[in-house]
């Protein structure tokens, strides 16, 4: 019986867990809050909250006959999962695959060039930097132990319920423009298709851009998701005087395009999602 067992069971791994439990799987793993812990749990998955050292007994138990581990704990002065279970992790007989959900921050500010994953990482940002030590510091655990170990860097995640789609209907979308400025993106779905290649094909020390077919300028996303609604797009906003967090206007300071050829030819993934177009259209309501 094969048993994934995700630190942070979020938007990500919850796309892969589904898939995976519908072919046999179980399913294991830690949330944040007990409230999500139940709603996992009503679908057959065993959960608990993390919490730090003081609940390690509880997660080591659920750890028990993991054959594949995901890491989906965002860094903060170190990557938790690592630093609290590393020798357990690496005690585990069963385990034959780990993966390491990263992101396309790592690779900083490229002026809106290509990027593919043999592109040296320059992070500028502190959470980036966090993420390239966590990357480094779970691919060496997987060549000390012998398991093979994989990072995923992911660019903007959307799917169900987080898209362009439900901004444009709930009138929290805004269409800022910044000449030159392109993100790129992925659909959940996409990312656990991903993953699952993955599975079925590790190699110890792969790294992979887990993006769409197209970097776009962000106003063009809401643009097209308030035509498919049928409803009059925000009016655009110079991003200058745009009224933006700090975290979201953080994200405008870096642009790169990144290249995803390497999951087509060695994980021979087909995109079911290969434009923000396709990912969109999914997520529209059917109309009465």
């Amino acid at each position: 019986m094969s048993k994934l067992f995700c630190f942070g069971l979020g938007f990500s791994a919850e796309a892969l867990s589904a898939r995976l439990k519908r072919e046999g799987w179980e399913i294991a793993g830690t949330v944040r809050s007990e409230e999500k812990a139940e709603r996992l749990r009503g679908l057959g998955y065993e959960m608990v909250t993390f919490e730090g050292p003081e609940g390690k007994a509880k997660v080591l138990r659920l750890l028990e006959g993991t054959t594949h581990l995901l890491l989906s704990i965002p860094p903060r002065d170190g990557d938790p999962a690592l630093e609290i279970f590393a020798d357990e992790i690496g005690a585990l007989k069963s385990l034959q695959w780990i993966g390491y959900l990263s992101t396309v921050g790592v690779y900083g500010d490229h002026e809106g060039a290509a990027v593919d994953e043999t592109t040296t990482p320059k992070p500028e940002k502190d959470r980036s930097k966090a993420r390239v030590e966590a990357e480094a510091a779970w691919l060496a655990l997987g060549e000390e132990i012998g398991v093979p170990t994989q990072v995923f860097r992911l660019a903007g995640i959307y799917g169900p319920g987080r898209s362009a789609v439900q901004k444009v209907q709930d009138g929290t979308a805004k269409r800022i423009v910044k000449p030159g400025q392109v993100f790129s993106r992925i659909h959940v779905e996409d990312i656990a298709t991903v993953v699952a290649a993955s599975i079925d094909k590790p190699r110890q020390g792969a790294i992979y851009n887990v993006a769409d077919d197209e970097p776009a300028p962000p106003q063009d996303i809401i643009a097209y998701a308030a035509e498919l609604l049928g409803i009059e797009p925000p009016p655009e906003v110079p991003f200058e005087e745009a009224d933006m967090s700090p975290m979201a206007r953080s994200f405008y300071s870096e642009r790169r395009r990144i290249v995803n050829d390497r999951i087509k030819s060695e994980l021979k993934v087909t995109l079911a999602y290969p434009t923000y177009r396709e990912g969109l259209r999914s997520l529209v309501p059917p109309q009465d």
